[in-house]
């Protein structure tokens, strides 16, 4: 079973909760991806770093890959793609901006800067936004030509994702394409190229709704597919 999570966002009380969720499950969990977006704009954020970089006794070690506000730091350190954090600011400001720079240190971007942009496992796709960029938010609402390309460009046939923070399942039904070529002297025999049935998940968001959290278990063996909603502080418990 895998525990699937995105969007912590610095937020260390929700990172807890999904923790001891996992703990709590009837099968266990035996890999613990993080799809990017552990630190935010949040003062908490380098206690998060510390906590995925030092699990307790008998925990699973998280599989990290960056994220969207990942990237943001990296372009403020002069580490990124862009020479200037145009992004960052035209979405939510200069003080924004300020308030991640002072609330990530440089010895953490250099930390991050190592991990990983995706991972490809069995038929499956993890990562934040999709192999075109961290910021490609996929939703229920995307078209479907442009599922299947984001699939089609890794040959995956599950592609689970955390940029948009929601929890869907969008599945793309198999079918097939006959193909031929006619030349002036005859025509080629016919070819059939079947495309299997593939699915995009949106794995949810961890850290960015006070006292809500939610996450995503998958079993590749059995293709049991599940989304969890945990409560904390004043909402504690947990839900389906």
């Amino acid at each position: 079973m895998w525990a699937i999570l995105s969007g912590i966002e610095g937020n260390i009380a929700a990172y807890e909760a999904v923790l001891a969720d996992i703990k709590r499950q009837r099968f266990k969990v035996e890999v613990l991806y993080v799809l990017g977006d552990i630190v935010a704009a949040n003062q908490d954020s380098e206690q998060v770093i510390k906590r995925i970089q030092n699990p307790l006794p008998g925990e699973l070690e998280p599989q990290v890959c960056v994220g969207w506000w990942e990237e943001q730091c990296f372009t403020l350190h002069g580490l990124g793609s862009t020479p200037e954090p145009t992004e960052l600011i035209e979405r939510f400001g200069k003080e924004t901006a300020k308030l991640l720079w002072d609330s990530v240190s440089r010895e953490t971007v250099q930390w991050l800067r190592n991990c990983h942009f995706g991972f490809f496992e069995l038929d499956c796709l993890l990562i934040h936004g999709s192999t075109v960029s961290v910021s490609d938010e996929l939703t229920p609402e995307t078209a479907p030509w442009k599922m299947l390309d984001r699939l089609q460009r890794v040959q995956a046939n599950y592609l689970f994702c955390g940029r948009s923070g929601q929890v869907f399942e969008y599945q793309l039904q198999g079918g097939s394409v006959n193909s031929s070529v006619m030349t002036l002297d005859r025509q080629q025999p016919v070819q059939t190229i079947t495309a299997p049935k593939r699915r995009v998940v949106g794995v949810g968001n961890v850290g960015k709704e006070p006292g809500k959290a939610t996450y995503t278990l998958y079993s590749p063996n059995t293709d049991f597919l599940e989304f969890k909603t945990v409560f904390y502080g004043k909402k504690k418990g947990y839900g389906n």
